[in-house]
This record gives structure tokens, C-alpha cells and sequence, in this order.
């Protein structure tokens, strides 16, 4: 289990910015943004097979984590600056 967490703690950054890459270059409705996050993960993880020696359905687990954090992470991080912004201004 400590395997799959760090392979999705290290792809997590990847699949962050192949989101952000989707949404610049497609209109993508913002309400389908943590399950595009959840697919691109799973998508990463499975083609990770040269950089770790996981299985398969590890794999596949690490990409599914990486992608509900990265959703969580960039939401959590737009709020937390948008918030810093706000007190500034005030």
C-alpha cells in the first residue's frame, strides 16, 4: 500500500497539469472536471508500466488516487489563493 500512495503522490503533479492542459486547449464543463481528473490518473498509472515495477491493477489504483487528489489539490490550492486575495484587498 505505501508503494501505491507514493507512485500517486508522484504522478498526482502530472496528471494536475495534463487537466489544466485539457481545459486550455477544449471547453470542458467544470462540474466534469474531477472525474476528467479521476480518468487522466487511471490513464497515467496504467502507462507508468516503464517507470515502476507495480502490477497492473496497482498501477491503475495509484492513477485513480493521483487523479481524485490532483482534482482536490488544485481545488483546494485556487481557494486558498483566492481567499489570501480577498483579506489583501480588504
Amino acid at each position: 500500500m505505501e508503494e501505491v500512495m507514493t507512485f500517486a503522490s508522484i504522478i498526482s503533479p502530472i496528471v494536475i497539469a495534463l487537466v489544466q492542459l485539457l481545459k486550455k486547449t477544449i471547453t470542458v464543463n467544470n462540474r466534469y472536471l474531477p472525474l476528467i481528473s479521476l480518468l487522466i490518473g487511471i490513464l497515467v498509472g496504467f502507462l507508468a508500466w516503464p517507470f515502476t515495477e507495480l502490477d497492473a491493477v496497482l498501477r491503475l489504483w495509484s492513477g485513480g488516487f493521483a487523479g481524485l487528489a490532483a482534482s482536490g489539490l488544485y481545488s483546494l490550492g485556487k481557494k486558498t489563493i483566492s481567499h489570501n486575495n480577498n483579506d489583501k484587498a480588504a
